[in-house]
C-alpha cells in the first residue's frame, strides 16, 4: 500500500467525512505555500553553496533550528492547528506533548536512547514505548529486556527460569510481559514491519494514516499520517448534554466533550439527610462534609462523626449471654445477635478419631488412642497417646544425607544435616565463588555490589554482580554556557563531549590584549577569538606605529614538551601556549647604497645603514685569474687604488691550478692557481699489459711522451702469452698486443690407419695435410694373415657344430625306432636327396667365412679411430 501522501486526495489537507470543523486549504492556498516554501529551499541551497559548510551546531541557521519560529517550527504548527481550536487546557499540553515528539525526530540527532547513549539515525531498526513513547534501539531494548528478566529471575525465582517475569521500559517502569519482547522493527503506528528510510517522510514512519485508537477511547481514531509520540486530541465533534444532564446537547469537539452547566446539583447524599451542594459533575457525588451525632453498632456509645461514614464500632467487648446461659459473646461491638456457643453440638478429641456429645462446660477427654497425627516432618506420626496440646518433636533417628548430597550420617528426624565443605562453583556474575556450606548446587545469586566504574568515569554501578558490561549512569548532569544564563541537561558521561549550549547573551569576558575594549560577540565556551584590531604601538628603536594585527595572545606550539614513556602516558603540558608575540619589526622604506656601492636602493627601516645587494664582490683577485665570488660586502679602500682589484676583506684564491694538460695526462697540477706554465707532471700510471694479468706503473712523462711503438713495449709484461692457440696449444710468443699466431710449430706424432707405423710432424703441417703415414706393403700382408686365420676358426667352428648336431639326429632316430612294435611290419621309403641337401654344406662354410672376415676388418678399423682419437 502506498503512503497516504502519495495517494489521490489524501493530503494534509484532505477532510474525512464527519471530521466537523477541520481546516481545508484551497488550491490557490496551497500552490502559493508550495511556491514560497520552494523559494526559501532554493535561497538556502544558494547561500550553504557559497557559504563554507560546518558541522558545528553554532554554525546553523538560528531561524531552522528554532522550534518557535523556524520554518519546522512554522510546519508542525500549521499541522497542529485545527486540533487547537476549541481545545482545553489537558489538550493543549496533550498537543505540546505531541509537537516536542515531532519536533526530536525531525532534528538530526535529537532522539537519544537511553541505554547506549548515542543518537538514533533515521537508517538504525528503533522501538517506541506504548506508555512514555521513548524511541531505544531495537538491539539495544532486546538486551536490556533479556538482562532485566534475568535478574529478577535470578534474585525471586528457586527455580531459576522457571517463571515469566516481566521487563520494564527503562524510562516509565511500564512492564511489558516476555513475549512482547520486540524482534521486529515496526514504524510507528504498526502497520508496516521493516519500513523503507523516505528522505520526504519522518524517520521510521510508514507514511500512511496513522489510525490508532484515542486515549482515552471515543471510538474515533487519529487522522495524522505515521508519527512518534501520543496522538493529539481527538477532533471530531459531537453533540453531548454537560455532566449532570440537565443542559440540552450542545456540539463539542470530541476530546473536550465533558462540560459543566455550572448549576447545584441537589442530589441527596447517602446519608439521605443533606443534599449535594457541588455544581454539575459526573459520577458519584462526593461523600458528604458535614459532621453529626452518631451511635456505635452496639449502642453503649454515642460521639460527633462525618455524615458520611454513618456506621462506626467501639472498643468494648459484647459481653452478653449466649443462648447456653453459661458463656459470653467475646465477640467487640457488633450489631445484631451474638449467635450460637462456640462448645456446642458435637465435639472430637485432641486427636480426632472419636467424637461426643457433651454440655459445654464440661471438655471432652482423650480417647487413649494412640494420636497417630503426622508430625512436622511429614515422614512420621506421633506415637503418643491421644493428647492436648501440639505434639512432640520428632526425634525418630533416620540416615540424612546432606544438602549437597556428598556425605551421609545417622540423626534424629528433625535435624538439617548439613556438611561443612564449601562450594567452589562461580556464580552468575561470573567474578565470586559461591563459597556456601554444603550447596545442593543451584547457587544462588550474587548479593555483592558490582562497583565497577561506569563508562561515565564519574560514578560506579549500583546493582549487584552481575556478567557483562554495566548499564549506562542513570544520572543527569546540567552542562552550561559560560555566562551560565542558559543550561541544558544530559546523561552523566556526555558532559565531556557536550558542546556547551547556545547562549544569546553577549560575551562579558574583559579583553586579553592591551586595547581598552574588544569586538562585540555572543557567548561562547573557551577563549575569545583572537583580536584583529590594528596593534598601533610604537616600535621600538624608530616613530612609526606597528600596523600588524594585535598579537598579544597568539598560539604558539610548545618547545619544550617532555617525549612520553608510551600511549599509556599523559601529556604533562599543553601543545599550544597562547603568549604575546614582539612587534614586528619597522617595515618603513628608507633609501641607502649597498657595501660594495653597486646600487642605492629602499631598505626597511629595522635594517637601515650599509646592506649587501647580494651581488658577487666581482673584484679581481691576486692569481689574475678568478675573481671574489664574496657576497657584496665592505672593501677597505686605498688611495691612488685601482677599485677593481680586491682588497684585504676579499677571499683569497684557493682553487686549483685549472690550464689543460699535455695529451694523455688525466693528473691535475699540483700548484694552486698560478700564473705561466705548469711544472712536468711527475706521477705514475698504473697499466694493465697486453695479456690483461699484470700490474705495470709507469712514470706519466715517459708514457705520454712516447710513441706507438714505445707505448706498445711499455705495455708488455715481457711473459710468454697465455693464450690458447685454434690447435689447443698455448702461444709462444711474449706479450704482445692483438691476435696471436695460429702457425704452431709444435712437433705431433701421427700413426698408419693400422696403427703400426708411428712418425712426428709440425703441428699446423698436420693440421693442413692428411694422408702423412700410410700403410705399406707389410701391414697389407700381416691383414691378410690375420683374415686367413680368423677365417680358419670359423670353419672349424662351423663343422664341430655340424658333427654334434649329426650326433643328436642319429640319437633321436633310434629312440624313434625302439618305441615302434614288434609285430608291426616297417616299411621304409627311401627318398632321393636333392641338390640343395647334397651340397648345403660345401656352400655354408664359405659363405660363413666371408662374412666373419668382414667382420673383423669393420672391427680393426673402429679399432684404429679409437686410438686416433687418443
Amino acid at each position: 500500500m502506498d503512503p497516504a501522501w502519495r495517494q489521490r486526495g489524501r493530503g494534509r489537507g484532505h477532510r474525512p467525512p464527519g471530521a466537523v470543523g477541520s481546516e481545508v486549504r484551497g488550491g490557490s492556498e496551497s500552490q502559493s505555500r508550495f511556491e514560497e516554501i520552494r523559494r526559501s529551499d532554493q535561497a538556502a541551497a544558494r547561500r550553504l553553496a557559497t557559504e563554507p559548510h560546518s558541522s558545528s551546531s553554532e554554525d546553523e541557521d538560528e531561524d531552522d533550528v528554532s522550534e518557535e519560529g523556524g520554518k519546522r517550527g512554522k510546519i508542525l504548527q500549521s499541522a497542529l492547528s485545527p486540533y487547537s481550536i476549541h481545545s482545553g487546557d489537558a489538550d493543549i499540553r496533550l498537543l505540546e506533548k505531541t509537537r516536542h515528539y515531532l519536533h526530536e525526530v525531525c532534528q538530526s540527532g535529537g532522539v537519544t536512547c537511553l541505554i547506549c547513549i548515542a543518537s538514533v539515525r533515521r537508517t538504525q531498526a528503533v522501538w517506541s514505548c506504548v506508555a512514555c513513547y521513548c524511541i531505544f534501539h531495537i538491539t539495544c531494548i532486546q538486551k536490556w529486556a533479556k538482562d532485566s528478566i534475568f535478574l529478577v529471575s535470578s534474585v525471586t525465582d528457586e527455580d531459576f527460569g522457571k517463571k515469566d517475569h516481566p521487563w520494564p521500559c527503562p524510562k516509565c517502569r511500564y512492564e511489558y510481559s516476555p513475549h512482547q519482547t520486540p524482534t521486529r522493527y515496526h514504524c510507528y503506528c504498526g502497520k508496516e514491519a521493516e519500513p523503507v528510510p523516505d528522505p520526504w517522510l519522518l524517520p521510521h514512519s510508514c507514511g500512511q494514516v496513522c489510525e490508532r485508537e484515542f486515549r482515552p477511547p471515543c471510538g474515533h481514531h487519529c487522522l495524522l499520517l505515521c508519527h512518534p509520540g501520543p496522538c493529539p486530541p481527538c477532533p471530531k465533534m459531537v453533540s453531548v448534554s454537560c455532566l449532570c444532564g440537565k443542559s440540552s446537547r450542545v456540539p463539542r469537539r470530541c476530546s473536550t466533550k465533558a462540560w459543566s452547566c455550572a448549576q447545584i446539583c441537589r442530589r441527596t447524599l447517602p446519608c439521605r439527610i443533606h443534599t449535594c451542594a457541588n455544581s454539575c459533575h459526573t459520577g458519584d457525588c462526593a461523600p458528604c462534609p458535614r459532621v453529626s451525632l452518631q451511635t456505635c453498632a452496639c449502642g453503649r456509645q454515642r460521639a460527633e462523626r462525618p455524615c458520611a461514614s454513618p456506621e462506626w464500632h467501639c472498643d468494648q467487648v459484647c459481653g452478653r449471654p449466649l443462648s447456653c446461659g453459661n458463656h459470653t459473646c467475646e465477640r467487640v461491638c457488633h450489631a445484631g445477635v451474638c449467635g450460637e456457643c462456640p462448645r456446642a453440638g458435637n465435639r472430637s478429641c485432641s486427636c480426632g478419631k472419636t467424637k461426643s456429645v457433651l454440655p459445654c462446660t464440661v471438655d471432652v477427654p482423650t480417647c487413649g488412642d494412640t494420636c497417630g497425627k503426622k508430625l512436622d516432618c511429614g515422614l512420621h506420626t506421633c506415637s503418643m497417646r491421644c493428647h492436648r496440646g501440639a505434639c512432640e518433636t520428632c526425634r525418630q533417628d533416620v540416615e540424612k544425607t546432606c544438602r549437597c548430597g556428598r556425605y551421609s550420617k545417622l540423626l534424629s528426624c528433625h535435624k538439617e544435616y548439613l556438611c561443612e565443605s564449601k562450594c567452589n562453583k562461580t556464580r552468575t556474575c561470573s567474578r565470586h565463588q559461591c563459597k556456601r556450606k554444603c550447596c545442593p548446587g543451584n547457587c544462588p545469586p550474587c548479593d555483592m555490589s558490582c562497583s565497577r566504574m561506569l563508562g561515565c568515569r564519574n560514578h560506579k554501578c549500583p546493582s549487584v554482580c552481575h556478567q557483562g558490561s554495566c548499564y549506562p549512569c542513570p544520572e543527569m548532569v546540567e552542562v552550561r554556557c559560560d555566562c551560565g544564563s542558559t543550561v541544558i541537561s544530559v546523561p552523566c558521561g556526555r558532559e565531556r563531549s557536550t558542546r556547551p549550549p547556545r547562549c544569546k547573551e553577549l560575551c562579558r569576558k574583559p579583553a586579553s590584549c592591551h586595547h581598552s575594549s574588544q569586538e562585540k560577540h555572543r557567548c561562547h565556551s573557551g577563549p575569545c577569538p583572537p583580536c584583529k584590531q590594528p596593534c598601533q604601538q610604537q616600535l621600538p628603536g624608530c616613530v612609526h606605529l606597528c600596523p600588524a594585527l594585535c598579537h598579544d595572545q597568539v598560539l604558539v606550539k610548545a618547545a619544550d614538551r617532555a617525549m612520553l614513556a608510551g600511549p599509556w602516558e599523559q601529556p604533562s603540558t599543553p601543545a599550544f601556549v597562547r603568549t604575546a608575540l614582539p612587534c614586528p619589526s619597522c617595515m618603513e622604506p628608507i633609501p641607502t647604497a649597498c657595501l660594495g656601492e653597486h646600487e642605492v636602493s629602499p631598505v626597511p627601516c629595522h635594517t637601515r645603514g650599509p646592506f649587501s645587494c647580494g651581488r658577487s664582490c666581482g673584484r679581481t683577485l691576486a692569481c689574475g685569474n678568478h675573481s671574489c665570488s664574496l657576497e657584496c660586502h665592505y672593501v677597505t679602500a686605498v688611495p691612488n687604488s685601482d677599485k677593481t682589484k680586491a682588497g684585504v676583506e676579499c677571499e683569497q684564491c684557493e682553487e686549483g691550478c685549472l690550464k689543460p694538460r699535455p695529451v694523455g695526462c688525466s693528473h691535475p697540477c699540483v700548484l694552486a692557481c698560478h700564473r705561466g706554465c705548469c711544472p712536468p707532471c711527475g706521477l705514475m700510471v698504473r697499466l694493465r699489459c697486453h695479456c690483461r694479468i699484470s700490474s705495470l706503473y709507469i712514470d706519466c712523462v715517459k708514457f705520454t711522451s712516447a710513441d706507438e711503438q714505445g707505448k706498445q713495449l711499455l705495455s708488455s709484461c715481457q711473459n710468454q702469452c697465455p693464450k690458447q692457440l685454434a690447435c689447443g696449444h698455448r702461444c709462444k710468443l711474449l706479450c704482445h698486443a692483438g691476435d696471436c699466431d695460429q702457425s704452431c710449430g709444435q712437433r705431433v706424432k701421427l700413426k698408419c690407419p693400422c696403427k703400426r707405423i708411428r712418425k712426428e710432424f709440425a703441428c699446423s703441417r698436420a693440421r693442413s695435410k692428411t694422408d702423412l703415414v700410410v700403410c705399406d706393403e707389410t701391414c697389407r700382408e700381416l691383414q691378410k694373415k690375420h683374415a686367413e686365420a680368423c677365417a680358419a676358426e670359423e670353419r672349424a667352428a662351423l663343422e664341430g657344430e655340424m658333427r654334434k648336431q649329426q650326433a643328436e639326429l642319429e640319437a633321436f632316430e633310434k629312440r624313434q625306432k625302439g618305441r615302434k612294435k614288434k609285430n608291426r611290419k616297417v616299411t621304409e621309403v627311401e627318398t632321393e636327396e636333392g641338390v640343395w641337401h647334397r651340397y648345403k654344406l660345401r656352400l655354408l662354410m664359405p659363405i660363413c667365412g666371408i662374412l666373419l672376415a668382414v667382420a673383423v676388418f669393420c672391427l680393426l678399423q673402429l679399432t684404429n679411430q679409437e686410438m686416433d682419437r687418443e
